[in-house]
């Protein structure tokens, strides 16, 4: 397992689009003197495209089997087997910043005095509908926030209601108001 997980460290990704990945979690054997049963890696992969999603999963998975096979040659054993199970899938999926959407959503942030600016791109709520060609943003809830996915993970909920309030006028500039005004989506 430290054989693969050197050999997932050393895979290099494109930093546009944006694709990532992470060992999460590692666990296995009984004891510290003992030969472990089993082991196991909790390895996730991310990326704004669905091809180079599909290329880093490749890479993972070559680099597993590979990493077993030389761990195999190195103690003279056939024993080391891979077996891969898939526990969850956020699609990849992009959207431009001209998207109709994304400006109603800057302009709602505008609206409230804000200076509107798009976020880097990173994986969200959002993945499944831009995935399957569904208009979609993740507009933050207010407030401030830092080290996200970290242990030293932060929120303070200051000035928090101009995230409903953004997220109330980006909805209404998308689906209008009777005899207000039109909406920017049309019905399917």
């Amino acid at each position: 397992m430290g054989r693969a997980i050197a050999k997932i460290a050393d895979l290099q990704t494109p930093i546009n689009p944006k694709t990532t990945f992470t060992v999460g979690t590692v666990c296995g054997g009984t004891s510290v003197n003992t030969i472990a049963a089993d082991a196991q890696i909790l390895i996730d992969v991310r990326s704004n495209s669905p091809e180079e999603l599909q290329i880093l999963g490749e890479k993972v998975t070559a680099t597993l089997y590979e990493a077993a096979k030389e761990e195999g040659a190195r103690w003279g054993s056939e024993a080391i087997e891979v077996h891969i199970d898939v526990v969850g899938h956020r699609p990849a999926g992009y959207q431009p910043a001209d998207a109709l959407i994304v400006q109603a959503s800057l302009a709602s942030a505008a609206a409230l005095g804000f200076v509107p600016q798009l976020s880097q791109a990173s994986s969200t709520d959002a993945n499944v509908p831009i995935s399957l060609g569904i208009p979609a943003v993740t507009l933050g809830g207010g407030g401030s926030n830092g080290g996200a996915h970290t242990l030293n993970e932060w929120f303070d909920p200051t000035d928090a209601y101009y995230g409903v309030q953004r997220i109330f006028l980006t909805t209404l500039a998308l689906v209008g108001m009777d005899n207000v005004v039109e909406p920017l989506l049309s019905k399917r």
